[in-house]
């Protein structure tokens, strides 16, 4: 398809004056070129293409960006990108340097609010169209959710207490799940073109004022009105549950069909009370194998590319891939073992558990804080559930691990997937928190495995203990090493693996960077340099016998962890070491006390120096590093 008015938006004011026609051309021209771009540099696909006609639409009836768009998660918005002038940085998208997969409010004054969790953009819209209160601005607010989001108890708690302040603010909930049919038809797009008049409207509440002024008998007129109304509602349209939490419900209408979009937006824009707008649309629209396939199409990797994904060793699984394994080796001989996760099965390595284990397997859908305390429950009755939840996702349920299972000494294990960089996401996607978060929760055992070997043995050991709360992290990258046949060793809890011996330097690692520790250590070998290498395995309790032994002997210590240093492992060995009055050198080598940017994992780590190369140059700058103290 030859572009003929996309390269020429520069921002949507060039769009405002275009008819439908041109709306659908450009919008046609969007899914094209957005399907292009995407299947040669990889990025989120199936999402954006669902909704192009209603960010065409929104951008047409709203003065943006003095007029607040709000995209929940924000993955879908590479169409609203595309209309903000960012065309010609389009096929950066997602690249390092380049623009970021989500919103980013640094990026473009359009977006509005940057996200890359779900069930965020009500709460922020209520936020912000509260705010014209408090500074005397006026704009309107848009917020777009989609179905999947609304299992979020966030968007709940928003559209309670958005309906609670009457602050006029549109939602727009995309609805790419329901069946249509029931829906989509000529008497329901006739209603909806009622009910979205302004005559209807305006005659509506004029009725209302005028039976509020009776002398006598107003409330029973006014109670009358609101049951007619709401029984011819709950009778042909499924908005009751908005309308019962003070939000006028429009819909459903077709979101495909620009003629209807943009005159429905057009009649409720204006409107002095909340609403939500009911759109019905599919993933992946335009591209047959994506409609047919929207999860596997949500997101897409580069033509020819592994996208950065760490895969040293051919053949070798991911640790996603070990983790779904592993937990259908383990459900086949413990009956008490179920999984649970939060909307993603795919993302955690799940789907071949969910199929074998149907009646073990629990989505509780993007409801973190649910999925822990649901475990919880589970476990006072002799459960055993593992959480599998991304790091950075898992940060929405810091509570209910605290309160729900920690305090109760309940034997929960969580495995953090993703843990580190994550890669082309950016940071609303790293896990570089979790060694910090959870390593201070009492009596909850956090360990992270080297390889899928390991994996294996620690999740054994995980489900074999009792105590308390045990939490797995592991990367987005290759498991390094895996034997599906191989047998699990029961670990003890709290100890580390001496992987080399050495005279000179300690190096003490977690999870994959042990094999960076051994690598920079043949290199040191031949400067003369002698380095021991530990598998810190086990992140909280810390091997104290091992870190006692290397008082006496060590000069020089360095700690190496795909985490940020501020909270992190590093600084609990090095605090430990400082009480029991070590007086060499600890070096603390991990992620900074900034959030990183997008980009390839194995470029990024380079980069920030947590590789072999930064451990190599962290010897080197050691003062006096073989002179040892008494």
């Amino acid at each position: 398809m030859q572009l003929k008015l996309l390269p020429n938006i520069k921002s949507p004011a060039d769009i405002r004056e275009f008819s439908p026609k041109e709306l659908q051309q450009l919008a046609d021209e969007i899914r094209f070129h957005t399907i292009d771009v995407v299947s040669e540099i990889g990025g989120h696909l199936a999402s954006t293409l669902g909704v192009v006609e209603l960010t065409v639409a929104l951008h047409k009836v709203f003065n943006t960006p003095t007029d607040k768009i709000i995209w929940d998660v924000g993955h879908q918005a590479y169409a609203h990108k595309l209309l903000t002038g960012r065309f010609d940085a389009f096929p950066t998208i997602r690249q390092y340097g380049g623009l970021s997969g989500f919103l980013k409010r640094t990026e473009s004054e359009y977006d509005v609010f940057g996200a890359g969790h779900a069930s965020t953009s009500i709460s922020a819209g209520v936020g912000i169209a509260e705010s014209q209160k408090h500074t005397g601005k006026k704009f309107k607010v848009v917020s777009i959710i989609g179905d999947g989001a609304m299992t979020g108890g966030l968007a709940f708690e928003a559209l309670n207490n958005g309906g609670h302040l009457r602050t006029p603010l549109l939602v727009v909930l995309n609805d790419n799940e329901m069946s249509i049919s029931p829906n989509v038809g000529a008497i329901n797009t006739y209603l909806t073109k009622i009910v979205t008049n302004p005559i209807y409207n305006r005659i509506r509440d004029e009725i209302w004022n005028i039976t509020g002024k009776l002398p006598f008998g107003k409330r029973t007129a006014r109670s009358m009105l609101h049951r007619i109304e709401e029984s011819l509602k709950s009778l042909l349209v499924p908005g009751m549950l908005f309308e019962e939490l003070g939000f006028r419900y429009f819909g459903p209408i077709d979101g495909y069909n620009i003629d209807e979009l943009v005159p429905t937006l057009e009649r409720i824009k204006n409107l002095k009370t909340p609403a939500l707008l009911h759109i019905l649309t599919k993933k992946g629209k335009g591209m047959e194998v994506a409609e047919n396939d929207p999860i596997k199409y949500h997101g897409v990797k580069p033509n020819g590319s592994s996208n950065g994904k760490v895969s040293t060793t051919k053949n070798v699984p991911i640790f996603q891939d070990v983790f779904g394994l592993l937990v259908c080796e383990i459900a086949r001989n413990r009956k008490d073992m179920v999984c649970i996760t939060a909307a993603m099965r795919e993302g955690t390595g799940l789907v071949p558990f969910a199929k074998e284990f149907p009646k073990r397997f629990y989505d509780v859908g993007i409801a973190e804080g649910h999925g822990v305390t649901f475990a919880a429950g589970l476990a006072t009755e002799g459960v055993r559930p593992i959480v599998a939840i991304y790091s950075t996702f898992l940060q929405r349920a810091y509570d209910h691990i605290i309160h729900d299972v920690a305090i109760q000494h309940l034997p929960v294990v969580f495995c953090l997937d993703r843990s580190g960089i994550a890669g082309e996401d950016g940071p609303t996607h790293h896990g570089t928190l979790d060694i910090a978060y959870l390593k201070c929760i009492q009596d909850l055992v956090l360990a992270s495995p080297k390889d899928g070997n390991e994996l294996r043995h620690l999740l054994y050991t995980a489900l074999d203990y009792q105590g308390g709360p045990f939490a797995i992290r592991y990367p987005k990258s290759s498991s390094l090493r895996f034997d599906p046949h191989g047998q699990a060793e029961l670990l003890p809890i709290g100890s580390w693996e001496i992987m080399k011996t050495g005279t000179d330097v300690a190096l003490l690692a977690v999870g994959t960077q042990v094999f960076d520790a051994m690598e920079a250590s043949v290199k040191l070998s031949q400067s003369g340099i002698s380095c021991e290498v530990v598998n810190c395995r086990f992140v909280k309790p810390m091997d104290e016998a091992y870190l006692g032994s290397i008082i006496g002997r060590f000069n020089q210590v360095i700690t190496l962890e795909e985490g940020i240093i501020t909270g992190g492992f590093g600084e609990g060995v090095a605090a430990w070491l400082a009480v029991k009055g070590y007086k060499g050198e600890v070096q603390n080598i991990g992620l900074p006390n900034e959030f990183v940017e997008h980009g390839p994992r194995d470029l990024l780590l380079k980069k920030l120096g947590v590789c072999e190369a930064g451990i190599i140059e962290a010897v080197h700058t050691v003062k006096n590093p073989f002179e040892i103290k008494e």
